[in-house]
């Protein structure tokens, strides 16, 4: 049934009972909308483009939100970077425990690993050098292929959706077999060549890979939704002292992660029953 408005006012044409009939009134009135589109839903031919506050509204910030984003396909639902371990054992079995495991590993490999990637990339280190440091520090298997396996699923969906130069030639490299592809670098890339700042960049890889690691960790202790929630707010400040940490160290410091943490990451493989790849 078409949308009309009724009239009921004299000069209303009889109907069944010689009750007025209802009178169609236009959706849309009259001309000073320009000429009308057919369908009671079309648009303009030619849309307006953004207004200036709302293109700078959405530039790397946007961009960053969705490259961080726990909806982003890449995988990290599937790895626990280790912490399966620390649960087998019954070393993490509550919300506490997995604070404290949380806080190391943040401070630990996030730190030294992935975060000093990201920055040594952004000053200007060679990707397929940093590349092959990368493989040779992460010492666990598990660790390793996890890192390849969102990293490969990273550079696939940054050459579609943030594509550049600088990742075209980093994804060369992989699928010549020439550079791995590792997860930190890949976010590095697109991140660099959307203009954001390193420390916005840093703050934002670090604290999705909390959000991802804290999920998981919900669902395999388990722990509650407000649970996981309180160990976000309590880590968004481990995540501000590594980024203020990640700034001052050399490049001897690249990969100096503790290694009980890559002795449980490489128990993990063997362990008897396991929710996660890593």
């Amino acid at each position: 049934m078409p949308n009309t408005a009724t009239s009921s006012g004299a000069g209303a044409p009889a109907g069944e009972g010689g009750r007025a009939r209802p009178q169609a009134l236009p959706i849309l009135a009259s001309s000073d909308r320009g000429p009308r589109a057919s369908g009671p839903l079309a648009r303009p031919a030619t849309p307006r483009p953004p207004s200036p506050a709302a293109a700078a509204a959405g530039g790397y910030q946007l961009a960053l939100q969705q490259l961080t984003d726990s909806a982003l396909p890449t995988g990290a639902f599937a790895h626990s970077l280790g912490f399966e371990t620390y649960i087998e054992r019954g070393l993490v079995h509550d919300e506490a425990s997995f604070g404290v495991w949380l806080s190391a590993f943040v401070g630990q490999q996030l730190t030294y690993s992935d975060g000093v990637a990201i920055r040594f990339l952004f000053e200007g280190a060679d990707v397929g050098e940093l590349d092959s440091l990368l493989s040779a520090q992460l010492l666990p298997r598990q660790l390793r292929e996890a890192s390849v396996k969102m990293g490969g699923r990273l550079l696939e969906i940054g050459d579609e959706v943030f594509p550049s130069p600088e990742l075209a030639v980093y994804r060369e490299l992989v699928t010549t077999g020439r550079a791995a592809g590792h997860q930190p670098l890949a976010f590095a890339v697109v991140a660099r060549s959307l203009g954001v700042p390193l420390p916005e960049a840093l703050a934002a890889y670090l604290f999705a890979a909390v959000t991802s690691l804290t999920q998981n960790a919900v669902r395999a202790i388990p722990l509650g939704q407000n649970a996981g929630q309180r160990l976000l707010r309590k880590a968004s400040d481990d995540v501000a002292a590594a980024v203020e940490r990640i700034g001052r160290l050399a490049p001897d410091d690249f990969g100096a992660v503790s290694p009980g943490l890559e002795i449980s990451q490489m128990r993990h493989e063997r362990q008897r029953a396991r929710m996660f790849m890593s």
